[in-house]
């Protein structure tokens, strides 16, 4: 069962809504314990104070801030709640914006915000109202000392919560000396056409549930083969050098036909190839059927051919008679 990470309150205008924090994210990681090598216990780390040596208990330590002289001026968590007591426990809601003005480098980390069961409905009527503008809430909030900028958007229903770096905490593009003189680079169209095509194959829709921590799972394959006594012979590591690209279109076009190679050997590329166009196989069978109706028309044809020989035909044995006729009564007179 999920446990709330804060609680307090969201509030814009005259309306506020108690609510509580869930992270949104578990992180999944394989976590280890230093071990001492010979004796197999494990290291423990103490809070030790660097003038007596002696280890100090936790209600004993205070928060310091190290000046410039190397000397510390000590501030206490009542100090600090009284700096800015009304938002330590209210989001509040400053201004509305368009998701997509929004630069994703300022998104943290993501929180659920969820209400108390006497509050569902203001609850929901905010989250309403924000899918049908389609706007993002901007706020701030106090959480563990430290003041954040959020960003509240509703999705499927609910309220999602992400805290937002600051402006100055952003680090310039400038700061990397790497992008120096790459606006002064020049791309052939050739160059970019084939960028197009390889970006074309590598298409496809989302799907976050096909990518999976591939190194996570081989560290937890190898720890449950040593957990059984097997003896685990792992192969030296690849030495790989990063090198420049010799010849860029060469490289694009091989990279353009394997990812065609790829995507014509995934299992998806069978179904797509059968599940034909329902138009288009109207258009085919329509062809067919115009084909199989057409070519008896040919027959007709003949006949017409055989009536205008049977025609002459004709003809000519009447024009026969005729002239027979004519040479008999000749005879006769």
């Amino acid at each position: 069962m999920a446990r709330p990470i804060w609680s307090g309150s969201v509030s814009f205008g005259l309306v506020s809504i108690p609510v509580k924090l869930f992270s949104a994210v578990s992180r999944k990681s394989v976590r280890f314990n230093q071990i001492e090598a010979e004796t197999g216990a494990r290291i423990r780390q103490k809070r030790v104070s660097e003038a007596t040596g002696e280890e100090v208990e936790y209600k004993d330590i205070v928060k310091g801030y190290e000046l410039p002289t190397g000397e510390y001026v000590t501030v206490t968590p009542e100090e600090l709640d009284a700096l800015d007591p009304a938002s330590a426990k209210t989001i509040e809601l400053e201004e509305f914006v368009d998701l997509v003005d929004i630069d994703p480098v300022f998104y943290d980390a993501a929180y659920y915000l969820a209400p108390s069961a006497d509050t569902q409905k203001p609850y929901k009527l905010l989250v309403t109202a924000m899918e049908e503008s389609g706007k993002v809430g901007i706020a701030r909030f106090v959480m563990r000392s430290k003041q954040y900028i959020a960003a509240l958007r509703p999705a499927d229903g609910r309220l999602l919560l992400s805290t937002m770096v600051y402006a100055d905490e952003v680090v310039a593009p400038s700061a990397v000396e790497l992008f120096e003189g790459l606006d002064e680079v020049e791309v052939t169209e050739r160059e970019l056409d084939m960028a197009r095509q390889l970006i074309g194959n590598l298409e496809a829709d989302f799907a976050p549930e096909k990518f999976t921590d591939t190194y996570r799972e081989a560290v937890l394959e190898l720890i449950d083969r040593k957990a059984t006594g097997e003896e685990v012979l792992m192969p030296a590591p690849a030495n790989e050098e990063i090198g420049s690209v010799v010849d860029l279109m060469a490289a694009l076009e091989a990279s353009v036909a394997e990812a065609k190679t790829a995507r014509s050997r995934h299992p998806t590329a069978k179904a797509d190839a059968d599940q034909e166009d329902p138009a288009e196989k109207t258009a085919t069978k329509s062809t067919s059927v115009a084909k199989k109706k057409g070519s008896p028309k040919k027959a007709p044809a003949k006949k017409k051919t055989s009536a205008k020989k049977a025609t002459s035909a004709k003809k000519a044995t009447s024009a026969r008679k005729k002239t027979a006729a004519k040479k008999t009564v000749k005879k006769a007179s």
